[in-house]
């Protein structure tokens, strides 16, 4: 594809197509100039790739593996992982025809609250970073491209589609935004996925600094900036800023811009051609036909559980694990059968097959007794899905209540007792004294039960380590107070994040940054250093094989790390060289703009503050009537993952109208939601009837798109 040519014979009405996305995960076709669709789908820890286009549904998309989430990959602490696993993915893109995948998720867990926590990988940006960059080697190895998302500062779910993330330069540049360029420099990612939120008043989508001077300028992207889906404002000052491709497009209001733009001077040609050649040189590059060889589903499921079982954290151990197998077990907890392997929202996958705790122990012969027949129980407990989603950040870090009391009414029947917790995130662990083991498996794929089994009777020996550090509680979280709570997120506790906050004031925690217990046991000599390189021998000095993580902090933070697996009585030096970074010094300051008021409503209000009116509370039931529709017919369907499934599609759904505004609905809807309808719901509910109306008949009048006149 000769790019500079195919600039010069597109017409401005092609140029503003090629910049828009169409029927939800597609660039649009130009087919007078042969010009290919490119197909993108939902990641980033496996494949949601819809039937027809499809939309954020989950029921209706075809199978693919579902892979531990970031949270459960980063406690390996052993990026082979995450690279064998975009390895896996690519193959299922290719089969299916997706040349890109919108993932990884690398954004640092700021608050344990964050309803997506789940889908990143670490407080540490150097962590994160490398997790990342080795997935999106793998994937990009095998000819698929990823988005690497959700550039910058989206840490929080409550008001991700306008909140207002406050922060000085020294706080991103030293923390948000490190991973990021470490993935960009070294694993050179196709795209860049823009967050919703505003970064010190400017939303990421106009965000020159951000997306230009920082991204490109200084970091040296030539990829494609696209919005994540309805994170578009104002289209030509996204052009002008650095943004590339606006998803899911069809918004007629978005092209009339530009053309609007260009016919007036406002919007430079050159910016609409910046963009339209970084699209086509992505297009070039991934848009290739499907790969019609078969995919190794079973191939694919175990790498799922041995992805698993590495990245499992054994956080406490009195002498009970590993099982003997001559245990009278009593085993409870509804997350045996009905295990929690994946996260809530988007990345929801249609997984090829499920094996559930359950299913393992009854393969391999292990059944339950009733209780005053036992000598040790298992509770399979953790986070559900109605705790801990996208769209939405949790209340607290408690555990369900019927859980709690579950593990304390068995820690009192004086067995053994061995908790296995599911979830995405830290939770408070008030019973961690009462029990006498504890593994932690966060989300561990489809997969996820045999992984259990293997690590609950030794058959694979724990060697997963904390990514995340775990309180205490809640409380003494860094800026608990005021997380998630309204459109202005101050990031005042700037770099105290995470293990930097908890070592600097001496707060203990339940379980620290990089914890994790084995089977065997280990012994390190101290670091040894000449000029930039660090070495550091592990033995393995018990009697079992095992992996021991070498972790390498100076003045506090992680500059490195290294995995190796030993033999009893075996030993390896681990060397780590640390490059030497740039000295700059960044500003600490930040203004912090004043609370703006909850009425009258705008396009960019909270969809929630629509019923302050009258009119505005008939608007929005008329909306999240579909919603409960979709709920409706969700519950109706027979017992089994479909059905799970739809349900909770319809709880994101849920979720998502509530955090949403009319803006980014109508930019995320296309046709169903025109922006004039947006600007109605507004008027109307602010007692504007006139204005209302008028704003409902106002249709955008735009050329037809170029695969349009094809067909016309």
């Amino acid at each position: 594809m000769d790019t500079e040519q195919l600039l010069k014979q597109m017409t401005v009405e092609e140029k503003a197509a090629l910049v828009s996305g169409t029927n939800f995960m597609y660039t649009n076709p130009i087919p007078r100039l042969s010009i290919p669709s490119l197909r993108m789908s939902d990641g980033p820890h496996g494949l949601r790739v819809q039937k027809d286009g499809g939309d954020n549904g989950v029921a209706e998309s075809d199978p693919a593996t579902s892979f531990p989430t970031a949270a459960t990959t980063a406690s390996s602490w052993n990026p082979e992982n995450t690279r064998k696993m975009g390895e896996a993915i690519a193959g299922e893109c290719r089969y299916y025809g997706v040349h890109t995948l919108l993932g990884p998720g690398v954004n640092i867990k700021r608050n344990p609250l964050c309803g997506r926590n789940f889908e990143y990988f670490s407080e540490d940006p150097y962590l994160a970073g490398v997790m990342g960059a080795a997935e999106v080697e793998g994937m990009q190895s095998r000819g698929v491209g990823v988005s690497v998302k959700h550039f910058a500062l989206n840490n929080s779910e409550n008001f991700r589609f306008m909140g207002n993330s406050i922060a000085s330069e020294k706080t991103m540049r030293e923390l948000y935004l490190k991973q990021f360029e470490y993935i960009v420099k070294h694993a050179r990612p196709a795209t860049i996925m823009c967050a919703y939120n505003q970064i010190n008043g400017v939303f990421c989508s106009e965000n020159k600094w951000l997306l230009t001077d920082v991204l490109r300028n200084e970091w040296g992207f030539d990829g494609v900036v696209m919005t994540d889906w309805g994170a578009m404002h104002d289209r030509v000052a996204s052009l002008k800023a650095g943004l590339d491709l606006e998803m899911p497009g069809d918004t007629a209001i978005c092209r009339r811009w530009i053309l609007d733009g260009i016919a007036d001077g406002s919007l430079p040609a050159e910016d609409l051609d910046n963009a339209c050649r970084n699209i086509l040189n992505w297009i070039d590059r991934y848009a290739k036909p499907a790969d019609p060889k078969p995919v190794d589903w079973n191939a694919h499921h175990a790498l799922a559980a041995e992805i698993a079982a590495d990245s499992a954290v054994l956080l406490k151990n009195d002498g009970v694990l590993p099982l003997s197998g001559t245990e009278k077990l009593h085993i409870a907890g509804e997350l045996f059968e009905n295990m929690r392997y994946q996260g809530a929202g988007s990345s929801m996958i249609h997984p090829t097959m499920v094996t559930t705790p359950k299913d393992a122990f009854d393969a391999h012969g292990v059944k339950s007794v009733a209780l005053e027949e036992s000598d040790t129980v298992l509770i399979f407990a953790g986070l559900t899905d109605e705790y801990e989603s996208e769209g939405c950040d949790r209340d607290d870090m408690r555990l369900p209540e019927a859980h709690l009391k579950l593990i304390d009414t068995l820690a009192a029947s004086g067995r053994k007792t061995v908790v296995i917790l599911f979830g995405g995130s830290p939770v408070e662990l008030p019973f961690c004294g009462k029990v006498d083991a504890i593994l932690n498996m966060y989300l561990p794929g489809q997969n996820g039960g045999t992984a259990v089994y293997d690590l609950l009777f030794g058959n694979i020996n724990p060697s997963g380590k904390l990514a995340e550090t775990w309180p205490l509680r809640y409380e003494d979280v860094p800026g608990h107070e005021t997380f998630g709570k309204g459109r202005n997120e101050i990031y005042a506790e700037g770099t105290e994040v995470g293990y930097r906050y908890y070592n600097k004031h001496n707060i203990p925690v339940r379980f620290p940054f990089g914890f994790g217990l084995s089977y065997t046991t280990f012994s390190r000599s101290g670091w040894t250093k000449d000029g930039n390189v660090y070495r550091q021998t592990v033995t393995n000095t018990g009697d079992r094989f095992g992996g021991e993580v070498a972790q390498l902090f100076i003045n506090g933070e992680l500059k490195g790390f290294e995995k190796v697996y030993l033999n009893p009585g075996e030993s390896r030096t681990v060397t780590i060289t640390v490059g030497d970074e740039p000295k700059s010094e960044y500003s600490d300051e930040y203004t912090v703009p004043e609370p703006q008021p909850g009425f009258p409503v705008t396009i960019e209000s909270r969809f929630t503050d629509l019923n302050q009116s009258f009119m505005g509370r008939i608007l929005y039931n008329a909306v999240l009537s579909v919603v409960k529709k979709q709920m409706k017919q969700a519950k109706k369907l027979p017992e089994g993952p479909e059905r799970d499934n739809a349900i909770k599609g319809a709880y994101f759904m849920k979720r998502i109208m509530d955090s949403n505004s009319p803006r980014s609905l109508s930019m995320c809807a296309g046709n169903q939601m025109p922006y004039n309808f947006a600007q109605g719901f507004a008027e109307l509910t602010n007692g504007h009837l006139i204005k209302g109306i008028r704003c409902f008949m106002k249709k955008v009048d735009v050329p037809k798109l170029p695969k349009e006149e094809q067909n016309a």
